[in-house]
This record gives C-alpha cells, sequence and structure tokens, in this order.
C-alpha cells in the first residue's frame, strides 16, 4: 500500500487499522474494539454532584475548509472546534470519539494527515481518542462529540448575566474576518497579501485559549459565557435569548478591534464591522462579569499570565448597541446562519 492509493482500494477495515496505528503510535493506547465505547470515570463516579458535559459539531469540507487549508488542519480544526464549546463552559474535556465521512477517491496520504490532525490535538487537550464511525460520502466529514465532566455549579451557563455586568473577551475579534476575505473572495489575488499572515492563520490553525475560562469557572467569577465560532453578532444574540430583556452596549475601540483587521478595513475598504461582527470561526470566548468581581478576576488571569479585554457592557434595553466616537447607533446585523 503506497501513500498514492485510493481509499476505495483499501476498504473499511483497513482503514480503521490505520486510525489505530495512529493512536498508539501518538499515544501508546490501543482503542477498545467493541460494540460501544467504554470511558473509565475513574475518580468522576465518586463525585455525585458532577454531571456529564457534551457537544457535537461538525466539519464539512465544503463550508469549512478554505482552499489553503491542508488535510491535517481540517483534522486538528474539526476537535478544535468541538473542545471550545465546552473550554467556554468551564469544563475540561476528557473523551471523544468521532465519526468520519470520506470521499472514495480520497488517497491514504490524505487520510493519515486528517486523522494525524485529530490525535494531535486531543493529545494537546489530553483527551481520549476512543473510536467513532467510519463511512463514504461526496466530501470529508468529521463529527467529533466531546465530553467532559463538571460540579454543575461551576458551569459557567448562557443565562445568568444582569444589567451593568461587564462583557469580556480572551482575544480581539476581525482576524478570521480579514483571512476568510482573503481566502474565500480574493484568493486569486492570495499572493499581494502575504502582511496579514495572522489574519489567514487564525483560518487555518486556529487558537484556543486554554486557560481564562478555567479559572473563571473555577473562582466562580463569571455570570455568562459564550463560544464566538458563529461570530460576535450571532453570539451576542443568543446571549440575549438566554437573557430575555438584556443587551448589550459594545465598543468599537482597540480593546475589540485587532491592529490587522483596521489596517486591512482602511487599505481594502471593507467594512470594519462586518469583520468583527459577522466573520466567525474565530474560537474567541465571550464572557460576562459582574462589577465587583471585575477586578478580582483581572487580577488572578493576570497572575497566570492571561489577559482579558472589556469591550463592553450589558444593558436593559434588549438590543445591541454600537459605540464609536461617542456615537451610538444600534447594530443590525443578526450573524452568520446556515441555511442561509
Amino acid at each position: 500500500m503506497s501513500d498514492s492509493t485510493k481509499l476505495k482500494e483499501l476498504g473499511e477495515k483497513k482503514l480503521i487499522r490505520i486510525i489505530e496505528d495512529i493512536i498508539f503510535q501518538k499515544t501508546g493506547n490501543h482503542p477498545l474494539k467493541d460494540d460501544s465505547f467504554f470511558y473509565k470515570i475513574d475518580n468522576y463516579s465518586l463525585e455525585k454532584e458532577k454531571v456529564v458535559v457534551f457537544n457535537s459539531d461538525m466539519f464539512v469540507s465544503t463550508t469549512d475548509a478554505p482552499k489553503k487549508m491542508t488535510f491535517y488542519q481540517m483534522g486538528r480544526k474539526a476537535i478544535l472546534m468541538n473542545i471550545s464549546d465546552l473550554v467556554v463552559k468551564g469544563v475540561h474535556p476528557v473523551g471523544a470519539f468521532i465519526s468520519i465521512g470520506l470521499p472514495p477517491n480520497l488517497i491514504v496520504q490524505s487520510f493519515r494527515e486528517i486523522i494525524e490532525g485529530v490525535v494531535d490535538y486531543c493529545c494537546r487537550w489530553n483527551v481520549s481518542y476512543i473510536g467513532g464511525d467510519m463511512n463514504m460520502t461526496n466530501e470529508i466529514i468529521i463529527s467529533p462529540t466531546v465530553f467532559g465532566f463538571e460540579d454543575p455549579t461551576k458551569i459557567i451557563y448562557r443565562k445568568g448575566m444582569e444589567t451593568g455586568d461587564i462583557l469580556v473577551i480572551t482575544s480581539k475579534f476581525g482576524l478570521t474576518g480579514v483571512g476568510f476575505e482573503i481566502l474565500l473572495n480574493r484568493y486569486k489575488d492570495f499572493n499581494k497579501f502575504s502582511s496579514y499572515e495572522r489574519s489567514i492563520q487564525s483560518v487555518l490553525v486556529p487558537f484556543l485559549d486554554d486557560k481564562i475560562a478555567f479559572i473563571l469557572a473555577e473562582n466562580q467569577l463569571s455570570t455568562a459565557s459564550i463560544d464566538s465560532s458563529d461570530g460576535l453578532a450571532r453570539c451576542l444574540r443568543e446571549l440575549m435569548v438566554s437573557n430575555p430583556g438584556m443587551g448589550f452596549d459594545i465598543n468599537l475601540n482597540d480593546n475589540l478591534v485587532d491592529d490587522e483587521a483596521r489596517s486591512f478595513s482602511n487599505v481594502i475598504d471593507v467594512p470594519l464591522e462586518d469583520l468583527i461582527f459577522n466573520a466567525g470561526e474565530e474560537f474567541i470566548h465571550v464572557f460576562t462579569i459582574a462589577p465587583n468581581n471585575y477586578e478580582k478576576a483581572k487580577r488572578i488571569i493576570k497572575s497566570k499570565n492571561g489577559k482579558i479585554f472589556v469591550i463592553g457592557k450589558v444593558n436593559s434595553e434588549g438590543k445591541i448597541y454600537i459605540i464609536n466616537k461617542n456615537k451610538r447607533k444600534e447594530l443590525q446585523s443578526k450573524g452568520f446562519e446556515h441555511f442561509l
């Protein structure tokens, strides 16, 4: 079997063996072969107050993988996008089982790279790749389910914020907006945008913060949280759904906007608000913190070499307002929607 062999020439059993070999090479563990998947709970079973928390987000190559994305990056992103939704709740992910759909003409080398991307990022978070399913599809589809265990009193839910709470983020917005604009809409001129490498890499190799949510959850300092993978506008509106009657005042300043996005908007004449509010797939985490807890949260996070950025506050008007140069206007964008 060569790396250029097509998957349809091998069959499912040999592909599963490749997955097992990669997992063993990288972790030293052999996946359990059975009709169902098992995870040893260990000390979790002794703590009755803990609940199982899980998430399942599907990666589909035609919508989630721009042309420059490698097969390794596809696998990495597929598991990252699921881990992110647990982490933002303050939950440590511990295991994953993954269903994969693959085109029959995909070659073995590309298949290996996908699995290596998945396994490497699982190892990055100490997540056990337990097993999954495989089928033939017209495009690459990777559908992980990631789970963890947590005391329900320490989970940061969407519901819980109050008027006057401070809105903070773990990183500045705009990079993926620029990256997608280049990779999807200006691909023919790709080489002209070398000065926007951070933006391009934010799409191909997204970053996921590994400490802020856990600090806020452990110290019970956040009143609400959400992952921004559907874009800032959409995630803010989702928080509003969970907290009826509340809205946000958002400051369009340097705490919110990455310099590279501001530069791109000025040079290419793309609306800055579109880059900030409508891009999606940033995997930046958004939190609300009660005003009397903000300084404590900031101090603890700084002591752990972390950083948060204040971008606004919760209002009682049930609308989102953008504040820019002392002018306040309502945000009209609804954010990203599938099937639209």
